[in-house]
């Protein structure tokens, strides 16, 4: 006789191994502790997790009994796996929701393909939860199949990391496993440590490894442990209780500081420098002061009536750059030179606001002060001037003129190629930010895309722009985006990458018939190579006869062809007029729209943009 389910029929009297039921029990504590999400990489020691997690990710009245909801998500390929449980979790948290996803894979260079979205979750301090399956104790160092050394493989680019030894079913085994997961999403939330980002549990099973009966364990609260988050849980950071001895911006707080107190007189010229990550926060206190906001597009602070187009092309101006000697830091800023070289110079005092980690962000090591909030003074708009008169308004004008220059340039007639016509980044980058409107999201790209957005981009409300700018890699971002669609199904979602960050993660692009549909639409900027080296000191003419083979990499690939080959729509655009309407009709389900851009001239044309930019703004300021 046998027993049917949703899992189908299994025989009766048939009795689970331990690893099956400590599989199931780890799925019931991760939902009980908040996880929605999990991504799973196929493999053969993971099969307990594989099949809990299955289960949990059926419909509602085909789960059995005992079983939580979680939505599932399945991906062939390690490393993919990693960036779409990353952009999942990068998405709840531009929403305000700090979520912890779960991320399963089998042992062996499986766990080793992980480390590139460990290290971007560890830098941008997002709770991902690795569940690595593993040998059993017994096995490890004998040259067992598939066997390394996994505990431990992230150093420090955890929160946690536990070995797991593999369940026996002895006595208080599954309280002791959820006392360990409500240990894991307390590191991965940073809910003591205000420091969140990826927990790793390296978990032995030892056959059986497949499941005998469809019955789960009654679900139990026995070990789950509800861990109180500091009040600094949050990215946003929130008001200080007490001023603090920033707040009062006119006075001095070291003693025998003269030229520091100087610094901190109420008209010192000051300006809101708003990093990756600093979230509406920035925008709140440059308009509360008065103080123009110079804000990257991952920010989070863009759409201020404060904020700066074009702003380091700014910098190096007297008037403006060169008079400033106060930068209040939030997020992580790490896009611009200028906007380093202006927080390394010794006449600007650097007041840096970070309310988690354990670092803070400080690359030119010139902060004066390091805040964990938001002194209420300063929230309240203590310094209304923001410094000399006309200090903001100034900045306004300028950037007005920067910007109308650069359109000036892009809209100019482009010369004459040989290879037909072509887009050029900056005008692809502008076109596709006209084209974001207020619920929409975007995903950009390292190198040039995102710099080129910063140069161009002047919304007049808030955007959601979404970047991986932990270590700004170009890995993974086409199952980032896929991830932040996913997570946001209700909104159009848009990601701007080059042609070399669209080949890195192309495999993003696979997807099983039975994952959840998805929309989004990938704009890849294709001028055969990497471009952003011809702007760097290594496109200098100098360097020509090495540039091409070690920097420029041209590839030649045939992005509509690889599109065919996962069956995603794609579409080739030549010029601005048929840009248009392709961005504005994205349609559903992945799409990609190539852009052939124009890669020889990219250093010429950034200097014609930074000397019209240049003249423009010195006209408004004479």
């Amino acid at each position: 006789m046998t027993s049917t389910s949703a899992a189908g029929p299994r025989p009766a009297g048939a009795h689970d191994g331990p690893a099956t039921t400590a599989a199931r029990v780890l799925v019931q504590a991760l939902a009980a502790l908040g996880v929605r999400d999990a991504v799973l990489a196929p493999g053969s020691r993971s099969a307990p997790l594989a099949y809990a997690l299955a289960d949990a990710a059926r419909p509602d009245g085909q789960r059995p009994a005992g079983a939580p909801s979680i939505r599932l998500h399945v991906r062939t390929d390690e490393r993919s796996a990693g960036f779409l449980a990353l952009g999942l979790a990068k998405a709840a948290e531009a929403i305000g929701e700090r979520r912890p996803v779960v991320v399963v894979t089998t042992s062996g260079t499986a766990v080793a393909n992980l480390h590139p979205a460990v290290l971007e979750a560890h830098h941008a301090g997002l709770p991902l939860v690795l569940l690595t399956a593993d040998r059993p104790h017994e096995l490890r160092g004998t040259g067992a199949n598939q066997t390394t050394a996994q505990v431990g493989i992230f150093g420090a680019a955890v929160r946690l990391t536990a070995d797991v030894p593999a369940p026996v079913g002895r006595s208080g085994e599954d309280r002791d496993l959820r006392n360990l997961l409500s240990r894991a999403m307390a590191a991965a939330l940073g809910a003591r440590s205000a420091d969140p980002g990826p927990v790793h549990l390296d978990l032995a099973f030892r056959e059986p490894l497949a499941p005998a009966s469809s019955g789960w364990p009654e679900p139990s609260s026995d070990g789950i442990t509800r861990v109180e988050a500091r009040a600094a849980e949050h990215a946003a950071p929130a008001t200080s209780p007490v001023d603090g001895p920033f707040a009062a911006l006119a006075e001095p707080f070291l003693a025998g500081e003269p030229a520091l107190a100087a610094r901190r007189a109420a008209d010192a010229p000051t300006v809101v420098v708003a990093g990756d990550g600093a979230g509406p926060v920035a925008r709140e206190v440059a308009e509360a002061n008065g103080w123009p906001l110079l804000a990257e597009p991952s920010s989070g602070a863009l759409g201020s009536a404060n904020g700066v187009p074009a702003h380091r092309l700014l910098l190096a101006h007297p008037a403006l750059g060169g008079a400033v000697r106060r930068a209040v830091v939030l997020g992580r800023p790490t896009l611009t030179r200028p906007v380093q070289a202006l927080l390394g110079r010794d006449d600007v005092e650097v007041v840096v606001i970070a309310p988690t980690g354990r670092d803070w962000p400080d690359a030119m090591r010139g902060a004066s002060e390091v805040l964990t909030a938001v002194p209420a003074r300063m929230r309240a708009g203590a310094d209304p001037d923001g410094g000399p008169p006309g200090w903001l308004a100034a900045w306004q004008a300028a950037g007005k003129a920067a910007l109308a220059a650069i359109d000036d340039v892009l809209d100019a007639p482009a010369p004459p190629s040989r290879s037909g016509t072509r887009v050029s980044g900056p005008t692809l980058a502008r076109e596709v930010a006209r084209a974001t409107h207020g619920d929409d999201v975007l995903v950009v790209g390292s190198s040039n895309p995102v710099r080129d957005l910063d140069l161009v981009a002047a919304w007049d409300g808030p955007r959601m722009v979404l970047a991986n700018r932990g270590l700004a890699g170009i890995d993974g971002l086409v199952s980032t985006a896929l991830g932040v669609a996913l997570a946001l199904p209700h909104r159009r979602v848009r990601a701007l990458f080059g042609d070399l960050t669209f080949l890195h993660d192309v495999g993003g692009l696979l997807r099983g018939p039975f994952e959840p549909p998805v929309d989004l639409q990938i704009v890849v900027a294709n001028d055969d190579g990497g471009s952003i080296f011809s702007t760097l000191e290594h496109g200098a003419p100098e360097h020509a006869d090495a540039f091409e083979r070690v920097f420029g990499t041209p590839h030649g690939a045939d992005l509509s062809a690889l599109c065919a080959g996962y069956g995603v729509r794609h579409t080739r655009v030549s010029d601005v007029d048929g840009l248009a309407p392709a961005l504005a009709a994205p349609g559903p389900g992945v799409s990609v729209v190539e852009v052939r851009v124009d890669r020889a001239g990219r250093r010429a044309l950034m200097a014609r943009l930074g000397a019209a930019a240049d003249e423009a703004v010195s006209r408004t300021l004479a």
